[in-house]
């Protein structure tokens, strides 16, 4: 499970899967001793993680703003128990969006300052697929004919005191017709851009980790 706290990609595997330890700056043995949590920096691996540890980082990850940390990855011996007792802290809500391409070009929105990805929280009943392509088409106001799915990402954010984790469905899209297209100013959307690699390359200095992850999940995928 791959859970980003203020855009910084917190992983939590099973201590079964192999990992291999040289694409991280860190490796960590975890076995309950103190990370010194101030004192991380790049990306981080901690081998046999505790529940409390993860617990203890994603606290101080709330509250403290964290410039040097690229990313961790922990390595816990019990999965399934830490993954239930994470989502156990949050209010779990489900939404969904597209990577929209057309001729080689993606769509890309611009909202809150940052360039994004058109998306939603999903309708009572409906399916993520259906809700994909609803929230494109009301955001960005074109046609499209779904793809593959790309897979989900997870994020955590508040709002009014209450600790939401949410949970994204993506995927890719293809363009039938943006005649019309504009950005939904309801939804903050402030500009809607078909961008090439380059443009996509400087759209990223200034774009989201999740986000970045999904295209890097596309590339692989396709």
């Amino acid at each position: 499970m791959k859970i980003f706290i203020q855009d910084i990609p917190v992983n939590i595997v099973s201590s079964e899967d192999l990992i291999d330890g040289s694409q991280y700056d860190h490796v960590i043995e975890g076995n309950g001793v103190d990370l010194q949590l101030e004192k991380l920096r790049d990306e981080v691996l901690i081998r046999h993680a505790t529940k409390k540890q993860v617990e203890e980082f994603m606290l101080y990850l709330k509250q403290n703003e964290v410039k040097k940390l690229d990313g961790i990855t922990f390595s816990v011996d019990h999965y399934h128990e830490v993954i239930d007792h994470v989502k156990s802290e949050y209010t779990i809500i489900e939404a969904a969006g597209g990577l929209v391409l057309k001729q080689g070009q993606a769509l890309m929105i611009f909202r809150t300052k940052k360039w994004d990805l058109p998306k939603g929280k999903l309708e009572s009943g409906e399916k993520p697929k259906e809700g994909a392509i609803r929230e494109v088409m009301e955001e960005c106001n074109i046609m499209v004919r779904p793809g593959r799915k790309i897979g989900h990402t997870w994020h955590t954010y508040k709002r009014n005191n209450e600790k939401i984790l949410k949970k994204t469905y993506w995927y890719s899209m293809y363009c039938i017709d943006d005649s019309e297209m504009r950005p939904e100013v309801r939804e903050d959307i402030q500009d809607l851009r078909w961008m090439d690699d380059r443009g996509l390359r400087q759209a990223f200095y200034n774009t989201y980790a999740s986000i970045r992850y999904v295209f890097r999940q596309y590339y692989r995928l396709f």
